[in-house]
């Protein structure tokens, strides 16, 4: 059992646009504005996180794992799918099977039931936490282990491990300083 405080989560991936906007440039593969940022570290996302909050005077940051999973399946109007929004993943996914090899804009795929689009597929997303094992203890607001050696990621992308790795409970982990060129970012508030 695992109770939230309120927060808000982004429609959509962290666009091209954005990042370049707040960081002067892109790093990513795939070019195009409306396209998600990906080949960005987990600490590559700390410091855009840091420089957009000192240009808005907001506080964004990365959803812990529980969050990010919360919205996925829908929030409290959940209807219990597997992949966020729908059981057919080409509804609401860009993945391995239908990307063509590359990200697409986001928002294209029908959102989930709280409205947000692309928690399966296109990039796999940044979580605040250390990738560990979860507590069968009740929580409020958990943020994983204290520390580790790999930061969580969650979703699923265009590109490898097909439809399995966009269900809402995949999960996986990877060093805060890697830029695979399948890993985004969402922001939370």
């Amino acid at each position: 059992m695992v109770t939230l405080s309120n927060y808000s989560i982004g429609k959509t991936e962290v666009t091209q646009e954005l990042w370049k906007a707040v960081m002067g440039d892109t790093p990513s593969n795939f070019s195009g504005e409306n396209l998600p940022v990906e080949k960005v570290s987990w600490d590559d996302c700390q410091t855009f996180i840091s420089k957009l909050n000192a240009l808005t005077g907001q506080t964004f940051r990365l959803p812990t794992e529980a969050e990010w999973e919360y919205a996925a399946r829908g929030g409290n109007k959940s209807r219990g799918y597997k992949y966020s929004g729908s059981n057919s993943i080409d509804d609401v996914a860009w993945h391995s099977g239908n990307s063509g090899s590359k990200t697409h804009p986001v928002g294209t795929k029908a959102p989930n039931e709280l409205g947000i689009y692309d928690m399966s597929g296109n990039v796999w997303e940044w979580c605040s936490d250390w990738y560990g094992s979860y507590s069968s203890a009740s929580q409020t607001n958990p943020k994983g282990p204290t520390s580790g050696s790999s930061r969580v990621f969650r979703g699923g992308s265009w590109i490898y491990n097909g439809a399995g790795s966009c269900r809402v409970s995949s999960r996986d982990g990877v060093s805060p300083g890697i830029r695979p060129i399948s890993l985004g970012v969402r922001l939370a508030f």
